[in-house]
């Protein structure tokens, strides 16, 4: 393995990045070509935003092209641990629940594909699995700086150290893993808006999970020691690198995009490293982006059911209001990206600022 001959993490987050957007880059026209030669293409709403009907047809499942290359250069730059596995396992468990939800779409030759339920029961299923997995795997080690055990099931808070959820860590673990990747899954709206959102989102966590990785920077910002997370920061670099290819050819007019294979996928792959280095709730604000397009559906529902069909915004999700109150495709998705890089600072300033009292 090529992760040898380049022992320092730091070199190999660079490589990671490199190999996973020339890959992305590499594969992306063949993988558009037959996705168009099969005719696996968008169908749009007709009650949504009229100017994306011009969008039917254009190629859908190209989040394959990002997640060929974050699985293989993940697993050609990382050191394998539980912590990798994991993560890449929750990746692809919701990157095929994702494909068959864009497969049924084809064949139904609808926006809609695998019912709500079926979506639901299956990301349920691997928030479930990912949670016990996580708190019952035996031989994992969480300390605090000062070199003190911490649970499996302890997420890491400011100010407040380490809060051990005990058995609650179950229910709060699925819904991070379900919640999170039907929030990127609602983001994908417009070209190139989830794939650059989630590129700065997951920024914070190469920090994050490099630190946490360490013994002695961990020490130093007071936040927990966790043994073999570190190589997470590969998996991180990996998202972004594909990404970043994956945006050559989704940037506006898009000719691919990434369908729910992409969206579920990253979903579960920000989702399970939060969960990995135990920061779920910096995921929440790096993420936050991706909390506002899924608040704004539950409220815009929640609202037009209580009121027997009055709306808080023009449309749901948040992103498609803009559009209606006159702003720019291009518009919207830099200034929710420049949002998105805001609050990824936040995260990460939070996290830094050692406000953490372990």
């Amino acid at each position: 393995m090529f992760s040898s001959m380049f022992e320092p993490l730091s070199i190999r987050m660079i490589f990671s990045i490199v190999t996973s957007f020339l890959l992305a880059m590499i594969i992306a026209p063949r993988v558009i070509s037959n996705l168009r030669l099969r005719q696996i293409g968008q169908s749009v709403r007709e009650e949504g935003v009229k100017e994306h009907l011009k969008k039917t047809g254009t190629p859908t499942m190209g989040g394959i092209i990002i997640l060929i290359p974050l699985l293989v250069t993940t697993l050609l730059w990382a050191k394998l641990n539980f912590f990798v596995w994991f993560s890449v396992a929750v990746t692809v468990a919701m990157g095929l629940i994702g494909f068959f939800d864009d497969i049924t779409k084809v064949v139904n030759a609808r926006s809609l594909g695998l019912t709500a339920r079926q979506k639901l029961i299956g990301q349920i299923a691997v928030g479930l699995a990912a949670a016990l997995f996580m708190k019952l795997w035996p031989g994992l080690r969480f300390e605090t700086a000062a070199g003190e055990a911490i649970a499996s099931s302890a997420i890491q808070l400011p100010i407040c150290g380490s809060f051990d959820l005990d058995w609650l860590y179950i229910p709060f673990a699925v819904f991070v893993i379900v919640g999170t990747t039907n929030a990127v899954n609602l983001t994908d709206g417009l070209d190139g808006l989830a794939a650059g959102t989630m590129a700065v989102a997951i920024n914070p966590f190469i920090v994050i999970s490099y630190v946490c990785g360490h013994a002695i920077f961990a020490k130093h910002l007071g936040v927990a020691f966790i043994p073999g997370v570190g190589e997470l920061s590969v998996m991180c670099a990996a998202v972004i690198g594909g990404c970043l290819g994956f945006l050559w050819h989704n940037s506006h007019p898009a000719a691919v995009f990434m369908g729910d294979t992409g969206s579920l996928a990253l979903g579960g792959a920000i989702g399970a490293i939060a969960m990995c280095s135990k920061t779920e709730f910096y995921l929440m604000i790096a993420g936050g982006i991706f909390v506002a397009e899924a608040l704004s559906v539950i409220m815009q529902v929640s609202y037009f059911k209580a009121t027997h069909g009055k709306r808080i915004f023009k449309m749901s999700p948040i992103h498609h209001h803009f559009e209606l109150c006159g702003w720019p495709e291009e518009k919207v998705v830099i200034r929710f990206w420049t949002v998105g890089i805001m609050l990824s600072l936040v995260a990460l300033t939070i996290f830094c600022a050692k406000l953490v009292a372990f």
